[in-house]
This record gives structure tokens, sequence and C-alpha cells, in this order.
């Protein structure tokens, strides 16, 4: 039992304040509660001392309640308070006090303290390695706060984060049930299928050699439960994938996983619909008007050059080639592709000749596109055109363009030309650090804009030149492109949809094959062999010889939905024990060497990489 302090001044007392119990939560007295006796637990926030009373700030996950200590109000309680320091673990007893000459409107308990006459110090701390109490001028690297993250998560923002996150999970099974919804449960360590992303592999102890992936997605399994019977299935899940991390990727990470019989692209859209109208209401107080807004992946890339836009904003993409063959401008007579955004003349006047530079260099970087160059120009009151290469363009050409760019005197048309994937990718980034940049995001409350993206293709090339697929290789193609399987698969377009949040993707999904004579087109137009074909997908493939219904599904991003509802900048905000980006817990310090005596018992050999010594 810890110290505790009575009005005896004893460091004992028959009944515990632990025992006692908790009355209420550190974040809920109001001034309506003066007068009432109350015992509180919690950490010691900030404390500070006044000469004869000392001032905590409680804290515990729901809120700040300050409790005095003073001679005049307990001598054995003040005296114990003496001791206390930043983050001891405590229990007071006291009585609330008005403080309506006094009101801090910076705590929610602002109206009231308690004034102790009990403490109970469960345990002390030492001084933490960085300060819990400042939350909002946090300057401690992200490192430190992950090696301490048990003390990170201490930190008010983190805990309102997984608050959040808590009521996101129970408020989805609760939807989900409601609609019909089984919660069934799937494997973690599954069959190793190369191919798709990169597995963890475990090594099996009893079957020497052998080994077990660990699931990156439930797929298969859901797609079982479909043959099975279930009708509906959905699981809050964990996945696994050995990927490259960054920002909003993890290795483990979090799944919605929803599947269901007898389904077209619009019966997965209505549940998962009323899910985010529930949890956007019922966590974040917004009215989402359903149905959500629909968009096909080719407008999504012909307007803003992503498959996952961010539609709260303008800077839309103009295509200009038919204008721009006949301009006198070789670079836009000659490319593939040549489009271009207006930057309106009221957000254009922060672009300066050397700003315009600078976006020019940007484009040039492999990760924001690899393009050739930016070609600029700024309309003048004339109309006319103020841009490098404008004594090549004819007048009547650039009257064209900027009157099909919406252009005004003032504004500034950036064009990129060269190949369909280096002119979206990079106009893309472009327009993303417009966005930025300019300000063109409302300062007040957040906007959702949720958007559906539908009719991906199916099929896209690798690094080789080969069809690989573009979702996994069950996804249906749409049933009026099922004839070009095998004369033009880059013209077949999927029964597939992502669910996109300004700009995220937060979910993914598809209208599944049942079909044994589609799926064996596809699986030729993926250049498998029978025995790929056996060694991959033999025990779904062997289901569905036994009447698989149609079915579809989909799978949304626990992580992703919390990160965005919360307004985190990153996943490890809102994953409670996260790796960092080289997949290290500093933690734990894991990962780390396994022995030679558990390397042998699963018949596992170390063997050094070039230039390390096998000692």
């Amino acid at each position: 039992m810890g110290a505790t302090a009575s009005d005896a001044t004893s460091t004992q007392t028959s009944s515990s304040i632990l025992e006692q119990g908790r009355t209420h939560d550190c974040g809920s007295l109001r001034a309506a509660d003066a007068g009432r006796d109350v015992v509180l637990f919690g950490w010691v926030h900030r404390r500070r001392d006044l000469g004869g009373r000392i001032f905590i700030d409680l804290r515990d996950r729901a809120g700040l309640t300050q409790v005095v200590f003073g001679p005049d109000i307990d001598k054995g309680a003040h005296e114990l308070g003496d001791s206390l320091r930043s983050e001891f673990c405590i229990g007071v007893a006291g009585t609330v006090i008005s403080r309506a000459e006094n009101i801090n409107p910076n705590m929610d308990t602002g109206e009231i303290e308690v004034e102790v006459k009990r403490l109970e110090i469960f345990s002390s701390a030492a001084t933490p390695p960085f300060s819990i109490a400042d939350d909002d001028r946090l300057d401690t690297s992200e490192n430190i706060r992950l090696k301490y993250r048990y003390l990170d998560l201490r930190r008010p923002s983190l805990q309102r984060n997984f608050m959040m996150r808590s009521k996101l999970a129970t408020l989805t099974r609760l939807h989900m049930s409601g609609e019909g919804f089984l919660e069934l449960e799937t494997p973690f360590m599954v069959k190793y299928t190369p191919g798709g992303a990169r597995n963890f592999l475990v090594p099996s102890r009893l079957n020497p050699g052998d080994f077990y992936a660990l699931a990156e997605s439930p797929q298969i399994f859901k797609q079982l439960f479909m043959v099975s019977g279930f009708d509906k299935y959905f699981q809050i899940t964990r996945c696994f994938r050995d990927e490259d991390l960054r920002n909003d990727r993890q290795p483990e990470f979090t799944q919605i996983d929803v599947e269901l019989s007898f389904a077209t692209p619009e019966r997965v859209f209505a549940p998962i619909e009323g899910l985010m109208q529930r949890l956007w209401k019922e966590v974040l107080d917004v009215e989402l008007e359903l149905p959500l807004p629909r968009m096909t992946w080719a407008e999504a890339m012909g307007r803003y050059g992503s498959d996952k836009p961010d539609i709260r904003f303008g800077l839309e993409f103009h295509d200009i080639k038919d204008l721009g063959a006949d301009c006198g401008f070789r670079v836009f007579a000659q490319a593939e592709y040549v489009k271009g955004i207006c930057v309106p003349a009221e957000r254009a006047k922060s672009l300066t000749r050397s700003q315009l530079d600078k976006l020019t260099a940007f484009v040039k970087k492999r990760e924001s596109g690899g393009a050739k160059g930016l070609a600029w120009a700024r309309i003048q009151p004339d109309g006319s055109w103020k841009a490098p290469f404008a004594k090549l363009m004819k007048p009547e050409s650039m009257q064209a363009i900027g009157a099909r760019m919406g252009a005004q005197p003032g504004a500034v048309l950036l064009f990129i030309a060269d190949d369909f994937e280096t002119t979206h990718t990079a106009l893309c980034s472009l327009r993303l650090l417009l966005r930025d940049q300019l300000g063109l995001l409302d300062e007040g409350s957040p906007q959702w804009k949720f958007l559906w993206v539908t009719d991906f293709p199916l099929f896209e090339k690798n690094e080789k030149g080969n069809w690989q697929s573009s979702h996994h290789p069950f996804t249906s193609p749409k049933p009026e492109h099922v004839q070009y399987l095998e004369s033009d698969p880059g013209k077949v377009l999927a029964n597939a949809y992502d669910l996109v949040l300004n700009g995220n993707e937060i979910g993914g999904g598809s209208i599944r094959i049942h079909s044994s004579e589609v799926q064996a087109k596809v699986f030729k137009a993926l250049g498998l062999s029978p025995e790929e074909i056996e060694a991959k997908f033999s025990f779904l493939l062997d289901a569905f010889r036994y009447g698989p219904p149609p079915h579809g599904g989909i799978a949304l991003g626990l992580d992703r939905v919390a990160m965005l509802a919360a307004g985190a900048k990153s996943l490890r905000d809102v994953i409670a024990f996260p790796k960092t980006q080289r997949g290290h817990d500093l933690m734990t310090r894991c990962p780390g060497p396994a022995d030679e005596a558990q390397m042998a018992e699963l018949f596992i050999r170390h063997r050094p990489l070039p230039g390390q010594d096998d000692d």
C-alpha cells in the first residue's frame, strides 16, 4: 500500500482511498458539484507551490482537475503532498470547492477545485525523459517518444485519439451487426502464396523446412465464408505486410473487412455508406449526405491525375492536347499528353518568377513525377501571355487555351507535356503542393469529402511489361468486358471500387469472380501456368466447384480512418505501439537476434551477410 495522510497525519488508514474507490473521473466535476465529497485517482500533471498551498493538476484519461493541499485544509495531507512530483500516481479524497471568482477557462473543470483531506501515493515516478504536461509544445524527437511509448501514450492528445479509435471500432460492430453481418474470424498463419504484397514468414517447428505466412488480408477466407453460405461477414482484423514503411503504412495494421453474397457494387456501398454516416455523426457530430458521390477511375485521372483525388479544392486539369497540336510550340505539338491547371488571379499573386522556378524544379524530381519541365504563362490585362515560350505560340492558340481553362487576367497557367504517367503524376503532385502553399483549403472546420472511385483497369503492366492484376486475380471484370480478356486485356475494366476521403484511400474492394470459365481467362491473361495456379489457389478453386454464390466486399483501413477523423499527421498517432519506418519497435527493441538453440529447433541456420563475420 502506498503512503497515505489522514486527519491524524498517520501514514496508514484502516480504509485506504484505493479500497474506498473512485467517485468521479478527473474530467467530470462542475460547479453543481460544489460541497460534494469526492475521491479522484490519477497522475500528477502539473505542480505549483504558492507558499503555503500546493496546487496539483490531477490527470486521468477523462481530463484534469485542480486539487489543493494546505495546512488549513489537512496538515498531514499537506505534508505528504509536498513530496509530490510530476507523474506520481496518487489518490485523493476531499471536498469540491467553487472557483466562481477565479474560473480557469482553459480546463473543463475550471469552475471548481478539490480541497484534499486525504492523500495516498500509489507510486512515485522518476523524472520523465520529456514533458507530458506541455502537450501542445512538445518538441521531443519521435524516436525518444517511441522508446518511452508508455509515457507518450499518457499525453492527452494521444489519449483522445485512442478513445476516438475505440469508439469507431465499437460503432462499427454495432452498425455491421445491425445490418445482418456476422463477425467471424480468419487465421493469421496462412499458406504462403508468392506475388502481391511481400509476406512475413513463420517457420513451422513441427514441419521442418516449411513455413506459414502471416496473412496480408483475409481475402481468400472471406470468399470461402460466402461459399459456406454465411451470406454476410465482417471482421475487425489485423493484417501483416512486409513492405517499405511511411507515415500512412505500418507492417501490421487493422482492417474493417466485409464480404457479402449476391452482391453488386451498390449492395456493397449501402452498408458502408451507412457506417460512414453513423461514425461521422456519432464521433464528430458531422452530417454526411448520402449517397456519397461516385467518379470513374478514368474521370478521376483525367480531372485530378489521381485514383484517390482530393476534391476539396479546385485546380482541376484541362486537356489542351488538341489545341496545342498546331499552336507553334513544339513541346505541346509533339507530346503525347498536354494538360494544365489554372491558378486564379487572387491566388497567383504570390507566384513570383523565383517561385515558378522552384515549381519547375519540383516537378522534375523523380518522386514528384520526373517531368522534363514545367511550362508556365501569366495572363496579362489584355489577355496576352507573359511566358518564356510566348513568342513561339500563335495568338489564336493562346486565346483558345486560355478560354478553355477559364483564365482571367492575373491568372497563372501551368502545363506538363509528356507521356500519360509522367503528365498525370507530375501535375497531380504540383496540384497538391499548391494546395498547401497557397492555402486552398478553408481555415475553419474540416471539410469531409468522401468519394467512390469505380471502374478501375483490371490489369496493369509490371516492370517486365507483363500483365498483372491491379487488385487481385479474383476481381471480376465488368460483364461487358469479359470479351476482351483474351484479345485486349488492357481494355478490360474491373468491377472494383475504392472509398476515398480527402485524397486518402480508406477502403478498397470489388465484386469477385465466381465463374470458373471467367477465372480461367483471367489466369490466362496473367500468364499463370497450371502449376502456378495449383500451387497458389488450389483450395479456393476446389471450393468453387461446389456452387459459389456471386459475392463481393471491401476492406476499410481502420488505422487510416482513425488518423483522418482525429486530424492526426501519422498512423503512428493512432496505433498504440507502432514501428518506425525501418520496422523497429524502439520500446521493446525488436526485431532482435534469435539464439542458436531457437534457430536449431526451427531448422534455421544463420547465413552472414557479405562482409559480416560468422561468429
